[in-house]
């Protein structure tokens, strides 16, 4: 019996911690140059999601609260006198990047894929103030047809809505069409229940073996036995 399964022609990716270095690595670096401790910085968040019902970060992603208000709002959470860097006005975005890097060799794998005739799609959970730094760290209109940031539709992963808004930016087609890259579980799930071919990405090396693997594609191998 011949299958009518449709070909995979489109790959959509995430942002943070598949495009750059995990998140733990940033996270650590900010808690750092903030002269915050790591542990201090992690129950704050904590805190603020069980204070407002939801996490700064989701707020802050949706546009429902600026910047300055998750910063506030952590800031509340936070032992007497850690965060005076962020207190003082330095930019929480600002401290953030510095501990963000372009994930380089998967970036690359992208621009095959690319040359190869698949298109790409970024679906990001993303921050209005920090649109030129993000962009600004990565070639986007060059590898992606189309990008989605939950920023300016209101609306964030895992929620179905915005996998639907993806695929109504890529031109109505069906999920099954889409292979989707994240770094987050619940995303992948998420991605998986609409139809999506979702794969999590753990690292660099096995997320490009799993992703050639399911689209046929060989894994081209560097000297020395890593992959290129």
């Amino acid at each position: 019996m011949t299958s009518t399964q449709p070909a995979l022609d489109t790959v959509v990716v995430d942002y943070g911690g598949v495009l750059t270095n995990p998140l733990v690595e940033t996270f650590a670096a900010f808690a750092e140059l903030a002269g915050i401790d790591a542990g201090d910085l992690a129950q704050a968040f904590l805190a603020a999601t069980e204070r407002h019902g939801e996490t700064p970060m989701a707020a802050l992603e949706t546009g429902a609260i600026t910047e300055r208000q998750m910063v506030d709002r952590i800031l509340a959470e936070l032992p007497e006198g850690a965060g005076r860097i962020l207190a003082d006005g330095r930019s929480f975005g600002e401290l953030w990047f510095r501990g963000r890097r372009p994930n380089e060799r998967f970036v690359a794998f992208l621009r095959a894929l690319r040359r190869d005739g698949y298109r790409l799609a970024l679906l990001t959970n993303n921050v209005r103030e920090w649109e030129p730094l993000w962009r600004a760290q990565l070639p986007v209109d060059e590898l992606f047809d189309v990008v989605v940031d939950s920023h300016r539709e209101g609306v964030r992963k895992p929620d179905p809505a915005v996998y639907r808004i993806l695929l109504d930016r890529l031109g109505g087609i069906a999920a099954r069409r889409c292979m989707f890259v994240d770094d987050t579980d619940e995303n992948c799930r998420a991605a998986a229940g609409l139809g999506f071919r979702a794969v999590r990405f753990a690292d660099t090396d096995s997320a490009i073996r799993e992703i050639s693997g399911l689209l046929h594609r060989p894994v081209a191998v560097a000297a020395g036995g890593g992959l290129r």
